[in-house]
């Protein structure tokens, strides 16, 4: 996937926020605002994008986003229980109806044996009450992460959540 392949699954997002006239958040570490950058290069992304949060410490997940400081060190910033948590804080704070967040070690270093380089935890939340985590490992190098991750964050959006 290259970043004009991001820009089409933009588009597509979009167009499906768009025709159901939903407004789509996001809350990124790893990505370091890739996906919001994304969602607003397309143009007229207004109509459903307002707001997003780029939440790279563990301070920032729990001020901005509300992550449980307990949730943090017990299960650390890239878990599942974060990635839920960072979701539904940024749903609720952006007063949006879908919000997805991204957790993950992008490299080159960071990672341990439990979470090596490339480990990536994503979140989904509505404004239905549907909840969902999943996590992938990517390989290649910094870049080569965070692009996947931004485009498995939008594609999963919209399979999961848009298409239905």
């Amino acid at each position: 996937m290259n970043e004009h392949q991001l820009h089409q699954l933009s588009e597509q997002v979009g167009n499906k926020l768009k025709d159901k006239g939903l407004w789509i958040t996001c809350a990124e570490s790893c990505t370091g605002g890739w996906v919001a950058k994304a969602i607003t290069d397309i143009a007229g992304s207004s109509a459903w994008f307002d707001r997003g949060f780029v939440t790279y410490s563990n301070a920032a997940k729990h001020q901005l986003l509300g992550v449980a400081e307990a949730t943090l060190h017990e299960f650390g910033a890239v878990s599942e229980e974060s990635v839920r948590e960072m979701a539904q804080g940024a749903l609720h704070a952006a007063g949006a109806n879908l919000a997805l967040s991204i957790s993950g070690i992008a490299g080159p270093d960071g990672g341990t044996e439990a979470k090596p380089v490339g480990t990536v935890w994503f979140g989904f939340a509505d404004s239905e009450g549907r909840i969902m985590a999943l996590k992938r490992q990517f390989s290649g190098d910094r870049e080569s992460v965070r692009l996947q991750a931004a485009v498995f964050s939008l594609q999963t959006a919209l399979n999961e959540f848009l298409e239905k």
